[in-house]
């Protein structure tokens, strides 16, 4: 198995964007009147940096964990134990706009994460706004400019989401995101909703803007192939904790892990005859 970063081991000369330490968060479940409550961890001890200018991959299976994860990471959720650093930092969840300064997510769904009663403009200047940022001038600028570079015509702006294509609204999603000039972005599933046709052009936007920015992206999927085309490197999650973690060569040349191997088997391909697997059977419930 590919070792876990430890962040205690950071030299003084890494420049480590994001960093999450012993990273852990516990569910209480209720089990009726006569039984006692249980617990599960929805994550699980979960330790990992990624550096400035870098794309980490985060995959595993529907329920892994994953967004309980990236929720911890925007302070949308305490963690139970362990912390989360930005630039060496740790962060305070109560400072919730200090932290959208740094850190913004990119959610699966881009309708539902849209209000419908806004138009386009009025739903990427909404940031602007409650941080305060320049006048209503050079507000109204920086939204167009945003707008145009993620690919909006101007004819959009003024339109409401219900009046865009998937694609269109995932776009907007993407320009509210960046408007504040973050340094790291949360992909959760960013392009799962969308048309194949259409993912291909998000993917090489977020690709885009990465380089015009220096951004610094966590990207989320269970997508093995988005995976592989987008990130430097790739952390596996299995019930709430990595299993292996390594760069984006490595894990898909000579995956270590057998539920690694099991993801990537699982990839669905044009050959039917070969089956799905069936990842509960064939792999032991010790490496959980």
């Amino acid at each position: 198995m590919s070792a876990v970063i430890n962040p205690t081991q950071t030299s003084p000369g890494d420049d480590i964007a994001l960093e999450l330490c012993a990273l852990t968060r516990v569910y209480q479940l209720k089990r009726g009147l006569f039984r006692a409550p249980g617990q599960i961890k929805a994550v699980d001890d979960v330790s990992l940096r990624i550096r400035k200018g870098e794309t980490l991959g985060l995959v595993g299976e529907s329920g892994c964990g994953k967004s309980t994860l990236a929720k911890m990471l925007l302070g949308l959720l305490a963690p139970t134990s362990g912390n989360v650093l930005i630039n060496g930092r740790e962060i305070d969840p109560t400072r919730r706009k200090a932290l959208a300064r740094s850190v913004q997510p990119i959610f699966q769904d881009p309708y539902s994460s849209l209000n419908p009663r806004r138009t386009v403009a009025d739903i990427v200047g909404v940031p602007l706004r409650l941080h305060q940022v320049g006048t209503h001038a050079e507000q109204k600028k920086r939204v167009k400019d945003m707008l145009d570079l993620v690919g909006m015509p101007e004819r959009t702006h003024s339109q409401y989401p219900n009046q865009l294509s998937g694609g269109q609204r995932q776009r907007v999603a993407i320009a509210r995101a960046l408007v504040l000039r973050p340094e790291i972005l949360i992909c959760d599933e960013p392009t799962s909703a969308l048309d194949v046709s259409v993912q291909a052009q998000i993917l090489n936007l977020l690709l885009d803007l990465k380089a015009e920015f220096g951004l610094t992206y966590l990207f989320i999927s269970h997508d093995l192939g988005v995976v592989e085309h987008l990130v430097d490197r790739v952390a596996v999650m299995h019930r709430g904790r990595i299993v292996e973690h390594g760069a984006r060569e490595q894990i898909f040349a000579r995956p270590e892990h057998a539920y690694t191997r099991m993801l990537l088997a699982s990839a669905l391909t044009p050959e039917p005859g070969l089956g799905i697997p069936d990842i509960e059977r064939e792999l032991p419930l010790a490496v959980a």
